[in-house]
Parts: C-alpha cells; structure tokens; sequence
C-alpha cells in the first residue's frame, strides 16, 4: 500500500519548560494555568527531589538537573524554569542555568530567586517580608542570597515545615493570615511568599489587598519571567 500524503507545519507556538521537583504539587497546574495551550507550548520534565527540604537533599538535585532538562523533546526553548526557590539559593543560579542548559536548547534559564530578585530591580524594591515553609537553615540561605543581592528581609515567618507533602497542604487562610502578619508593622515594600510547592495562586490578590503592599510568590514571580522570555 502506497503511503498517503501529508504536509508538514512549520508554524511553532513559543516554546517554554519547566524542571519540576518530583515532590512539587503546585507549578506545574500553576504553569498550565498561566499559558493556554493555544498560545505557548508548554513542556514539562521532572529531577528526582527529596520528601523532605533539607540543604542536603536540595544540593543533591545537582546531579541529576542536565539529565532532566536532556529529556525534552528536540524543539527549540525560548526559556526553561527552574521550578524550586531554595534548590536555586544552595545550589546558585549560575550553576543551575549551565546544568539545564548542558541538557537541553534553552535560549534562558531562569529559578524563582533569579526571577524574584529581577521583579524586585524592575519594580524597584529594596526591602521585602518573607514567608516562608522551611526549615530555619534553609530559609536562612534563602535570606543570605537576598541579601547578596541588596535586597534586605525586614519583615520575616516560616511555617517550619520540612516534609513537601504537607507543605502542598497548607490552606489559603494560613498563608495569608502568615503572610499579612509579618507584613504588619514593618516598612516591607512587598511581600514574597516562598516555595513553588506552596498554593499561592488565589491568596495573592487578599494578601495585597489586606496589606496594601504587591504580593509576590516563587510561582507568580517566575511565570513573568518566563512571559518575558516569549515577549508577552
């Protein structure tokens, strides 16, 4: 039997990745929610993460982060995420972009710090209150890398949870009775709430509301970045 014609289409949708933590939860819908598929080919892979957030566990996904960028398909990137805010504050922005990059056709390489620290620049801000899930050494980390980049903590809480199964479970009114709270009475210019396993997605206009400051998360931080990165 002869084999039927076809055409090919050379009409490409922008294209975007992200790396998600094999415990994540949370981005990969926020991401889906973000860019329709009928406007930005979305791809997805997954580095082997731990239950639990220790500066050990999140060292180790080093490893394995240019495997997991290396199983997209053959297309060109406009931009890949690094879907894990204090995985970027122990193992280094630099470091995480020549990972996925050695793996993959990614034209940028961007992580929730990265992507939170250039919202900061644009907009101007100096001074943030951080809520974070961690464990006190790695939200420490995440501080320092704050710091680092002249962006000072005045205004600071954490839930203190290691386990990521949980941290996917805190409800909405925790988070923003947490997040308003340590917001209150300081001279925050924003507040950020980390950790792309934490649900943030509808609390973040309540937090701004309530606080009357812009409310920043891992997930919506880094969704601009990637929207610049297609030129949207």
């Amino acid at each position: 039997m002869a084999p039927l014609p076809y055409k090919l289409d050379e009409y490409r949708l922008p294209c975007i990745g992200a790396i998600v933590l094999q415990q994540d939860e949370t981005l990969e819908g926020d991401l889906r929610r973000a860019f329709p598929a009928d406007e930005v080919d979305l791809y997805i892979s997954r580095v082997p993460s731990g239950t639990e957030v220790t500066r050990e566990t999140l060292a180790a996904m080093a490893d394995a982060m240019t495997e997991s960028a290396a199983l997209y398909p053959p297309v060109l990137l406009a931009g890949v995420a690094y879907g894990c805010t204090s995985g970027a504050s122990v193992i280094g922005p630099a470091r995480v972009a020549e990972l996925v990059k050695a793996g993959c056709s990614a034209q940028q390489v961007t992580d929730p710090l990265t992507a939170l620290i250039a919202t900061c620049q644009r907009q101007g801000i100096t001074r943030l209150a951080v809520l974070s899930p961690y464990i006190a050494p790695v939200s420490q980390g995440l501080l320092d890398a704050l710091a680092e980049s002249g962006i000072e903590t005045v205004g600071f809480g954490s839930f203190e949870e290691a386990e990521e199964a949980k941290v996917a479970r805190i409800d909405a009114a925790s988070t923003i009775e947490a997040a308003c709270g340590i917001a209150q009475g300081s001279d925050a210019q924003a507040v950020f709430m980390s950790c792309t396993n934490l649900k943030t997605h509808a609390v973040l206009a309540q937090v701004a509301d309530r606080t009357g400051l812009p409310a920043l998360s891992s997930n919506s931080v880094l969704v601009e970045e990637l929207r610049r990165m297609i030129g949207r």
